[in-house]
């Protein structure tokens, strides 16, 4: 019965893997979904001898090592998927902060659609709140995100005069940046509350972010994303959380070398 589960869990990754080739330019998150699938049909095929070597004293104690791997993923996958929605906005903040997340040519990907329909309800439902629009503008990408964001915004129907647009920053620690730097511009103090938006599974490491960058009250408020996007965006953060709490920074260190990689500025999740 076990095996069976197995088996029809390796044809829907392999089916999903496959879709991923075609829709999606490498990535982590991709990479991590391939590994996962070659791991699981690997298994379903050589179970009998994966099996027996397990059983044997070096494969035993592999099997220890990697079985605790599994079981803290799997561990750090319910915190990332629990801490999306822990801090959330207490419909006080003042300043909404929504953070950039990839074009299409100059307009906003799925993914950033579902953070700017969020910030949109926030804004209506608080029509005395200020908005900030983060992000610069990629290789792939015809304008700076913050102006598409601002431009999609103002087309639902905010008023202009309440979007605020920041179009230099490369990532969310430099949204978090820049965007102080324009509340202190325009007269605010540092510890005017904020909310920020942006995909539950990214809402721990941006809320760590926004206080790095000097916020002294900024909640959460947490974006939907499409079920497609789930597997590779939540085992990649996992990997990201990890890296925050070694190195703290994304300006230094292996992470600036591994930008490209890493992001999730792809088609797939941007379409």
């Amino acid at each position: 019965m076990i095996l069976t589960i197995i088996r029809i869990i390796a044809v829907a990754l392999t089916a999903y893997s496959v879709g991923l080739v075609f829709m999606s330019n490498f990535n982590m998150g991709n990479l991590l979904v391939w590994l996962l699938t070659a791991a699981t049909v690997g298994y379903s095929v050589w179970y009998r001898p994966i099996n027996r070597w397990f059983s044997t004293g070096v494969g035993r104690v592999i099997g220890m090592v990697l079985l605790a791997g599994v079981l803290v993923y799997a561990a750090l996958l319910v915190f990332v998927s629990v801490s999306g929605y822990t801090n959330l906005a207490t419909g006080n903040e003042q300043v909404v902060v929504v953070l950039g997340a990839g074009l299409r040519g100059d307009r906003p990907s799925l993914l950033l659609r579902y953070r700017l329909d969020k910030a949109y309800e926030y804004a209506c439902e608080h029509p005395d709140a200020l908005i900030i629009t983060t992000g610069g503008q990629g290789r792939d990408e015809t304008v700076p995100e913050g102006q598409a964001m601002r431009d999609y915004l103002i087309e639902k129907g905010l008023d202009p005069s309440r979007v605020l647009q920041e179009t230099k920053s490369t990532s969310t620690e430099e949204n978090f940046l820049f965007a102080r730097q324009i509340l202190l511009d325009h007269g605010m103090a540092e510890d005017t509350p904020i909310v920020y938006v942006t995909n539950a599974f990214h809402c721990y490491r941006a809320g760590e972010y926004a206080r790095r960058a000097g916020f002294e009250q900024a909640n959460a408020l947490p974006a939907g994303i499409s079920f497609l996007s789930v597997l590779p965006c939540y085992l990649r953060e996992v990997l990201a959380v990890l890296y925050y709490w070694v190195f703290k920074t994304s300006q230094s260190g292996a992470m600036h070398a591994m930008v490209g990689l890493l992001s999730l500025n792809k088609k797939f999740f941007y379409k």
